[in-house]
């Protein structure tokens, strides 16, 4: 049996002082499952699912803990 781990994106809401990231989700079903609710990320927080942006994100609101263990 193959296993594979399948990342996607999760965008955060900006809570206080902090922005809004793009966090890393890791799914263990089809993306096309998946229906746009928060979900537990990679670094620990609850992100909105998205499917129109892929993982790895690009750019500086990325999480860099996400980034680190989602690789």
């Amino acid at each position: 049996m193959v296993i594979s781990l399948t990342f996607v994106a999760a965008r955060s809401r900006a809570h206080g002082p902090t922005a809004a990231l793009w966090h890393a989700v890791e799914v263990h079903r089809a993306p096309d499952d998946l229906d746009g609710a928060c979900e537990l990320t990679v670094c620990g927080v609850l992100a909105r699912v998205t499917t129109e942006r892929t993982w790895p994100a690009t750019g500086t609101d990325v999480c860099p803990t996400c980034l680190t263990h989602a690789r």
